[in-house]
């Protein structure tokens, strides 16, 4: 009796245990890979060619925003403009860097409109201002170049 249980009872597991494989496909595995990664994050922020040394993330980003602010400000002081009232305030520039490394102004935000009044040319300036960038090395995410928007606020102040 012991025998036939010590047989029947291995046979019994080895049926018990029903073994299922599936082939996942290169494609379902992306598909699963790609709905789990944060997309709004990127591994490597778009450079410049002296912040590319900085492997930290926030620091590759404050590098980056940097030298978009200096760039921008440079040019705005160069235009000398004449202005009847003082003005202080800041415009929110959105600025996208294209995966091919192209920047380009999203939208300029603007809350006073004294700005816009004292300053008409403002927008044509930030666009050459950008357009004078050097050359960036766009954001990446997993090794695969992307587009990011950064959010840039620029202050104004003429007296």
């Amino acid at each position: 009796m012991k025998r036939i249980l010590l047989l029947v009872f291995p046979l019994l597991i080895l049926t018990a245990c029903n073994f299922e494989t599936k082939k996942i496909s290169s494609e379902e595995v992306l598909d699963q890979e790609t709905r789990t990664l944060n997309w709004k994050e990127v591994d490597e922020y778009p450079a410049f060619e002296d912040c590319q040394q900085e492997t930290e993330l926030t620091k590759a980003k404050d590098c980056f925003e940097n030298k978009v602010a200096k760039t921008i400000y440079a040019y705005l002081a160069k235009q000398q403009p004449v202005v009847t009232e003082s003005i202080d305030d800041t415009l929110y520039l959105y600025l996208e860097i294209s995966k091919q490394g192209r920047p380009k102004i999203d939208s300029i935000v603007s809350i006073d409109t004294t700005l816009t009044n004292e300053l008409p040319k403002i927008e044509e300036w930030l666009y050459q201002s950008i357009d004078s960038l050097p050359k960036i090395y766009p954001a990446s995410k997993r090794g695969i170049p992307v587009s990011t928007v950064f959010k840039m606020p620029v202050l104004i102040k003429a007296e």
